[in-house]
């Protein structure tokens, strides 16, 4: 039994494997209303006057932007991110390609060589927020180009309209949200991204003067690294009120309890928790809420946790508590947690077959491999941003431990001629995003990996590389968890 008298039937996790969203749902789709939970480090990204968001891969940015598209979404985040149904949201940059709302990434390189990035970006912004006030002639226009060069030489024009849009909106006690995602999508390569992405923060401190049109942007955080990003008047406006989309480790179990509250054995979930707790569940509409006490008490989180999976994670304290071990084997070198990451493991290990004489729904053993298949998608989803990546980790794994000195690993690179063969690749493909820092050698490489995330430097000669990455690239660490074999 749970050291506090209660724990979950062993079935249940049947309903975690039922519940929780398989990897590739949680990524581009509109997002259940039942499972939106509202993290309170998140309310300030969702306010229709914060401009800039920024959080890893995996932290919310295209669950957010999906949501504030949906007027069912909208009623629940409403009372939190001051936002009515009145609102209307445009999207003016996304992974789907919507051509009439913004151009793609091809479009906007061919537009890069003749516009500058902040005209580009206000000609999108004009094209939703001055639909009904633009005239005939830029409505005429169907090419980007077109419309781009339009907005271009009528500046005064395009000044007026968006004037004349704004006190209508503010007459009619609304507001015009143009928000954007993904722009890591929208170049190939950093300087072009990176000119992109300055040119939509010019706008975001243009448009901050108008009463009821609001932009805002969701970024990666490497996405703002680069000086170049930031190399203009009054940056400092944008990025002194920037919202970052943080998991701690309490909200990453109210959202996990959202999901269980909500799920076909909702009352099943809801009266253990009763009797851990003594908790009082309350619904808003057909949506169970979590109750606060669960949401921020991290002492009744841990006794419905551990009423999901034993006290410890083997047959003593020593290995560790299942509550605060998963956690931290699942955070970056900035100690994030993606939901993702988490939600991945936690379905994997509920999907692990049945052991014999197994007195919880989810066994320890299940926990660690739920942990390696996390890091395996965190690498897949690593491989696709940045290719580069893998042939700098792929020759560490088996051969070393870490932490461990810097000179171990440029020995290891140089015995693979990794840097030769990178700089190859780099020179003779077209490496999406390649890194900023290869003229630097090994260190400037460690200097990119590090801005990433995936290593930290522990000391001026000595790196470490958390186990959200170091598992799945099949890397050594004494007493850790087992890497996933690589071929």
């Amino acid at each position: 039994m749970s050291p506090d008298g209660y724990r979950f039937p062993v079935t249940f996790r049947e309903t975690l494997l039922k519940t929780l969203p398989e990897e590739t749902s949680l990524h581009g789709n509109i997002p259940d209303v039942r499972n939106t939970y509202i993290p309170d480090t998140h309310i300030k990204a969702l306010r229709l006057d914060t401009m800039l968001v920024a959080g890893i891969r995996g932290a919310g940015k295209s669950f957010w932007w999906s949501a504030l598209q949906n007027p069912g979404h909208r009623d629940v985040l409403g009372p939190k991110a001051s936002l009515s149904k009145e609102t209307i949201v445009s999207t003016g940059f996304g992974e789907i390609p919507l051509p009439k709302n913004y151009p793609n990434n091809d479009t906007l390189a061919f537009l890069q060589e003749k516009y500058d990035a902040r005209i580009v970006w206000r000609t999108v912004v004009f094209s939703h927020v001055g639909e009904k006030t633009a005239p005939l002639d830029f409505h005429s226009l169907t090419k980007w180009e077109d419309r781009v060069e339009w907005v271009k030489r009528h500046p005064e024009e395009t000044e007026y309209c968006l004037a004349e849009a704004d006190e209508t909106l503010f007459k009619s006690d609304t507001h015009h949200l143009v928000i954007f995602d993904a722009l890591d999508r929208a170049a190939e390569e950093w300087k072009s991204m990176n000119t992109l992405v300055r040119g939509l923060l010019q706008n975001l401190i243009a448009f901050r003067s108008y009463k009821r049109i609001r932009l805002k942007l969701f970024l990666r955080t490497d996405q703002l690294d680069d000086p170049s990003v930031t190399a203009f008047p009054d940056s400092s406006k944008v990025l002194s009120e920037k919202a970052d989309l943080f998991w701690p480790r309490n909200e990453l179990y109210g959202l996990l309890w959202q999901y269980m509250a909500n799920s076909e054995k909702g009352d099943l979930f809801r009266d253990g928790c009763k009797e851990l707790t003594l908790c009082r569940w309350t619904t808003t509409g057909s949506v169970w809420t979590v109750p606060e006490t669960l949401r921020r008490d991290e002492r009744e989180q841990r006794k419905i946790f551990h009423a999901l999976t034993g006290p410890w994670m083997g047959k003593d304290p020593r290995r560790g508590f299942p509550y605060t071990w998963l956690i931290n084997h699942l955070g970056d070198t900035r100690q994030q947690v993606s939901p993702r990451s988490f939600l991945a493991a936690l379905r994997h290990a509920a999907s692990e077959p049945l052991r014999p004489d197994q007195p919880y729904a989810l066994h320890y053993e299940s926990i660690k491999r739920g942990v390696q298949e996390a890091s395996k998608i965190r690498v897949r989803e690593m491989q696709e941003d940045y290719p580069w990546v893998e042939p700098l980790l792929k020759p560490l794994g088996k051969k070393i431990n870490v932490p461990c000195g810097m000179d171990e690993v440029e020995s290891l690179w140089n015995q693979e001629k990794v840097l030769e063969q990178l700089k190859q690749i780099v020179q003779s493909s077209d490496v999406r995003l390649p890194p900023s820092h290869l003229d630097e050698g090994s260190r400037g490489l460690m200097k990119d990996l590090a801005q990433l995330g995936v290593i930290g430097l522990i000391s001026r000669d000595r790196i470490n590389i958390p186990d959200v990455y170091r598992i799945g690239y099949g890397i050594g660490r004494r007493g850790g968890i087992t890497p996933v074999a690589r071929v």
